[in-house]
Formats: structure tokens, sequence, C-alpha cells
């Protein structure tokens, strides 16, 4: 009895294993292939969640995220941003490539755009669509918001929230997350008052929640600076925020 419990236990293991497996998507930007991946859920009218990755294109922590999320009954997709044949390598390579995104900002909420298209196919509810993003996916989130984009909700982890201020503070019709390493140099003090002004502004919907004893990436297990309590704080508002505006 004992023995057959066991095989029953692993076998029902290996299938679930086997269900939150992610698949490969292949889309388009023109001439440009563009892998994402979603969760085996697709095809079900759920609500979904975009997941915009950091720096160095899609990674672990996105996709951990992702089939986290479908266990929380979330269609997930991860967006690739940079396209297939063009994954930096190095942070110096990640930089710059990052950078020309942020700066050519049309592009990249282009690149979202087509994003979010494929989560619809998957079967998203098109009403109930989020974004989230990780470090250089956190600025995407804030560009979905700025691109008013047609999500009700957008969550920037550990994101830059820097703006050119040559683009104008316009209104912000999305409701809107920042989860803030308290110690992240990436962000001065000028970019985080900016942001604020940006969001009173647009008179959007908005929170930031700031995180003690973190740097830059402590929501990745896999950088130096990581936090698990703070991590875990992190996505229980994570999953708060989501269930509140998708659920």
């Amino acid at each position: 009895m004992k023995i057959s419990i066991t095989l029953l236990s692993l076998f029902l293991g290996i299938q679930i294993a086997f269900a939150q497996k992610l698949k490969t998507v292949t889309y388009k930007d023109g001439e440009q292939k563009l892998l994402g991946m979603v969760t085996s859920n697709s095809g079900k009218k759920l609500p979904g969640v975009l997941i915009l990755p950091a720096w160095k294109g899609i990674d672990e922590e996105a996709k951990n995220a992702a089939i986290e999320l479908e266990k929380q009954g979330y269609i997930a997709f991860i967006a690739d941003i940079y396209g297939e044949g063009n994954l930096p390598a190095g942070n110096e390579n990640a930089a710059r490539l990052a950078n020309t995104y942020k700066k050519n900002f049309n592009l990249y909420q282009k690149r979202i755009s087509l994003a979010l298209e494929e989560l619809k196919k998957a079967g998203a509810n098109v009403d109930k669509i989020a974004v989230i993003g990780y470090c250089f996916g956190g600025t995407g989130a804030l560009e979905a918001a700025r691109g008013n984009l047609p999500v009700v909700g957008v969550i920037s982890i550990h994101g830059g929230l820097y703006k050119d201020s040559e683009r104008p503070n316009n209104p912000i019709t999305t409701k809107v997350l920042v989860e803030h390493p308290a110690n992240d140099r990436s962000v001065p003090q000028v970019h985080y008052d900016a942001f604020v002004k940006e969001m009173n502004d647009g008179k959007a919907d908005w929170q930031i929640i700031t995180y003690a004893n973190t740097t830059h990436t402590f929501t990745n297990p896999e950088a130096p600076d990581y936090n698990e309590v703070m991590a875990k704080r992190a996505w229980n508002h994570t999953l708060m925020f989501l269930k509140e505006i998708l659920k």
C-alpha cells in the first residue's frame, strides 16, 4: 500500500510538472522573429498577465513567475522584446540594448503591444489583462501605462522610473503598482520624484511599496542582492494587486 501511494504521488508530481511546462510561441515584428513563452493553460478563457523580462531577455525569474501565475488561474505570456538572435552577452551589452529601447520608447511599446496580442490569442480575457515587469521589464510595464495600452493594471518590479523630461505627463488610466527596493542606486531621487509628479499629474491610481534592506534585483534568487523575505512580500503584493484588478 505504501509503495502504491508513493508511486501515485510520484506520478501526480510528474503530471503536474508536465502540465505546467511553458510553450514557445513564435510571432513577428515585421521581419524580426520573436520567441515568447506561454503557460500550458492557453486556450482557456481566463484573465491574462503579460510578463516583461529583465535586460538579458527571458530568464528563470520570468519563467518561474509565469508558472506560479498559472497556478493562480491566469494565462501568462512572457514577451520577447529583443527578438531571435539579439540576446545580449554580458551586462555591458544588456545595458546598451535595454537603453536603446528606453530611448526609443515607441518601439518598446510596439513590442509590448505585439506580445499583448499573442496573450489574447492564447485565450486571455481582453478586459482582464495586466502587465508585470522586472528591471528593464519594469520600465516596460510603466511604458504600457504611459502608452495607454489596453491593460487594466501594471506592476513595475525594481524597474527604472525614468522618463525623458521632454515627454509630457499625460493622463494615466491604468492602475500602477511599483515595487521599489529602498537602496536601489539605479533610481536616483530626482527620477523618483519626477515619477511621483508624473503619476499625480496624470491623475493615476498609483502606489509605491518600498522594501527595506534591499538593492536593485532583490526578487531574483540568482542575483547577489536577493532578499528572500522581501521577495516573498513583493510576490504577495503582486498577487494581491492582480486579484483586485483581474478577478
